[in-house]
């Protein structure tokens, strides 16, 4: 991992949709799904995006490949602001990021041969390719993810839920990018087709030297594939560290919650292991909490949680979280 150059940098983003106004004369409200969020990405590095459903991961996802336009913030990929681009040079942009999305059933066309999905953004983005290296190129990346090229005029309903996966992955590979959003790629599969995806995509990144921006519920996927791991509660960032000093040190409340939450193997362990139970539910992302956005769930808030915005506090070099109290 090259640390020193990092290929993704993000800044103070932020991601509000309006919702539509009943009556005309009224404010507009906002869904605040990314409200502020700084983090980088290095080479040949996975960060892991974890958080409860409905805390803005794939719209942050979504907001960093710019199929939605930010509110406000910056993107810089390679030094080149993304942010900011629009038509064209938008367009030749997106060879260098692609995304992995959670229903590989969904995201392929049901019309078209998996040869011509995986081709597709091959002649969208360099159309003088000759037929004969088109070819030879797609039956390459079908070898690449573990499925013989002679499936290729077969259609996607054809295939298990784990291939069609593999053939999406296919088709993020196509164009050689440098950095794959993993919008929760295992999680429509079972359990046994889970571990081969995370061995796939492992693989693929050792022999590529690709970034992965891994977004899942599932901590231990998350702790198996990724370098750092990123904690997002209501459109933030509350906890980034290292794999071993999150699970091995967690800071903020929220993460103590989650790694509680998750099973012990050992059954005479498990019946007497204390779990944090968070109160209540979500709060709503158009009126979120004044103060910490965590603090009407929190077993640790004190009266300053509600008035103030917790500092991001350094707890290491490679360990950073956003509460009064770390």
């Amino acid at each position: 991992m090259e640390k020193d150059n990092p290929i993704l940098e993000v800044t103070d983003l932020r991601m509000h949709f309006p919702l539509r106004r009943k009556c005309f004369w009224k404010k507009p409200t906002w869904v605040r799904a990314v409200d502020g969020i700084s983090f980088s990405l290095a080479k040949g590095e996975t960060l892991g995006l974890v958080g409860e459903s409905g805390c803005g991961k794939s719209s942050l996802g979504r907001t960093l490949i710019r199929l939605f336009q930010p509110t406000s913030g910056t993107i810089r990929m390679g030094g080149e602001e993304l942010s900011t681009l629009s038509g064209e040079a938008l367009r030749k942009s997106r060879v260098h990021f692609q995304m992995i999305f959670q229903d590989p059933f969904a995201s392929l066309n049901p019309r078209i041969t998996v040869f011509d999905s995986i081709a597709e953004p091959i002649r969208t983005h360099m159309p003088h390719t000759p037929k004969k290296d088109l070819a030879k190129r797609v039956e390459d990346l079908m070898e690449q993810v573990g499925l013989s090229p002679r499936f290729l005029r077969k259609y996607p309903h054809e295939f298990s839920g784990g291939q069609r996966q593999r053939v999406a992955i296919a088709r993020a590979l196509a164009l050689n990018p440098q950095l794959i959003i993993c919008d929760e790629p295992i999680s429509a599969l079972d359990v046994s087709i889970q571990a081969q995806i995370l061995n796939l995509l492992a693989s693929l990144q050792k022999e590529r030297g690709l970034s992965y921006l891994f977004i899942a519920h599932d901590l231990a996927a998350v702790r198996y594939i990724s370098h750092r791991i990123a904690v997002m509660y209501l459109g933030k960032i509350v906890e980034l560290a290292t794999e071993t000093e999150l699970f091995q040190s967690p800071q903020h409340p929220y993460t103590q919650a989650l790694l509680s939450a998750i099973p012990v193997a050992d059954p005479r362990k498990e019946r007497t292991r204390k779990r944090i139970l968070l109160r209540g539910e979500l709060p709503s992302p158009i009126h979120p909490p004044t103060g910490c956005s965590f603090h009407t769930r929190c077993p640790m808030a004190q009266s300053i949680c509600s008035k103030e915005v917790p500092p991001v506090r350094q707890v290491s070099l490679t360990h950073t979280a956003v509460c009064h109290f770390v």
